[in-house]
């Protein structure tokens, strides 16, 4: 019996988010209508993230708790889609043989036919037609024409798909593949939909994003993309995620830093501020490399702001690797970051190594990290941000239930009082600091190009 309810719950990174955008797309073309909770599903499909620890045990833990509804509902199909469903292949039919769906990275455009042939075909017994983990051998990534937005402001957009760094911690190459860019114009053109749309903030998303060069002009790398999108009449901001350090050269960052569409904040993922963890990361820059980087974007606009991601207790760190970390906090000043401590992750290089830091001395390191990170921010907030005004692209209510709440260029949250709707932009003044966001006061109408 044709599934016609669905629901996608999603873990992970925007690739992931943006990627579940793209399968309600897919199935509301096929005729499907989502809902807003697992209940009222016929089909409940779960895209999955394999980055962090125990992402698998997630999964199957999630799993069973739809487990006795499938028992009970012979109607109700249950799939897997995404890395972990990459990552774990017919071992996921194995532990959860009651799944009719497991669906891999490359394939999930395929969803559509593949629910057809479970509608038409005894598919129970043949682990082939319910397990598709295959990767695809084009270079270019599959596109994918409708698209099911969860935002009305912000539309995410794939640049590239994979990775080719191969980071000796890192599982990404496994379960994305290889690296695959878009061509230039069908980008462009989304992009130009979007902004027809009403859409006024891109997201261009890739798993290092910025090593993008288009498949038909070896030539056009990330900075000529990046000028082509800000060209677009209606975009007003550009963000994008995730880059590596390494890929950003002088063209690009110059342009970053001077095109005022190009919001001033980069996700900058360093992972390790000591150079013998980095080379046995194999993160291809020196820490000296990583700051020149900094320096370069301060030099154009001395209040850029910048994130990172962090891994503490990484086989081999010592205490002096620490502390090259902790200093690296110091001489960059991160807005925000995402810390982490080190666990195996299966088909890397360093899960054959020995896990030499105790769970007690990571534990320790993250959290000298993460409470210097909150005083730095602290800090930040006061002395950038307390009694200066900014533009504010409104993104929602609150969390308070009484204030809206939206982002700054350097992707700041403000809490501020007001009832302007979801993308408009106005002015505020900020009045008050958090750890992770501000407080502020509306001073102007909805500001314009």
């Amino acid at each position: 019996m044709r599934s016609e309810r669905f629901f996608i719950e999603t873990f992970g990174c925007q690739m992931n988010v943006h990627d579940s955008e793209k399968i309600s797309g897919l199935l509301v073309h096929r005729g499907m209508t989502p809902v807003s909770t697992p209940e009222e599903a016929d089909l409940f499909l779960l895209n999955t993230c394999s980055v962090r620890e125990k992402a698998a045990q997630k999964v199957y833990s999630r799993l069973g708790q739809m487990k006795e509804r499938k028992r009970k509902e012979d109607n109700f199909r249950i799939g897997v889609v995404g890395c972990v469903a990459q990552q774990e292949g017919e071992r996921m039919l194995k532990r959860a043989p009651f799944l009719d769906l497991v669906v891999g990275t490359h394939l999930y455009h395929s969803l559509p036919d593949l629910l057809d042939e479970l509608d038409s075909k005894d598919s129970d017994h043949d682990p082939s037609r319910r397990v598709r983990t295959e990767f695809l051998a084009d270079s270019i990534p599959v596109e994918v024409e409708p698209v099911l937005r969860s935002s009305r402001f912000r539309a995410q957009i794939t640049i590239m798909e994979g990775c080719n760094k191969r980071c000796t911690f890192c599982i990404v190459p496994f379960t994305r593949g290889k690296e695959r860019n878009r061509p230039a114009e069908t980008i462009l053109a989304e992009v130009r939909r979007a902004a027809d749309l009403g859409f006024v903030e891109i997201v261009l998303l890739g798993q290092t994003v910025n090593s993008y060069r288009d498949p038909r002009r070896p030539r056009f790398r990330f900075a000529e993309l990046l000028a082509q999108v800000a060209r677009v009449d209606g975009i007003r901001r550009i963000r994008f995620t995730s880059p590596h350090p390494r890929e950003f050269n002088d063209d690009a960052i110059a342009l970053m830093a001077q095109e005022p569409r190009i919001c001033s904040q980069v996700h900058l993922p360093v992972q390790s501020g000591s150079n013998p963890i980095l080379k046995r990361m194999r993160r291809q820059y020196t820490r000296e490399r990583y700051l020149e980087i900094v320096e370069k974007f301060r030099r154009w606009n001395p209040d850029y702001a910048f994130s990172t991601d962090v891994i503490v207790g990484f086989p081999g760190e010592t205490e002096d690797d620490f502390q090259q970390t902790m200093s690296l906090l110091e001489a960059v000043r991160y807005e925000s970051m995402f810390s982490f401590k080190y666990s195996p992750r299966p088909y890397t290089d360093a899960e054959h190594w020995t896990d030499d830091r105790t769970d007690l001395e990571k534990t320790s390191r993250l959290m000298q990290l993460q409470r210097r990170q909150k005083e730095i921010q602290l800090e930040l907030h006061r002395d950038r941000y307390l009694g200066r005004e900014f533009e504010v692209l409104v993104e929602g209510p609150a969390r308070d239930g009484v204030n809206i709440f939206g982002r700054t260029p350097t992707n700041k949250v403000v809490n501020f009082p007001g009832q302007d709707p979801p993308g408009s932009f106005v002015r505020v003044h900020i009045t008050g600091i958090g750890a992770n966001s501000l407080l502020g006061t509306r001073i102007g109408p909805e500001t314009s190009h």
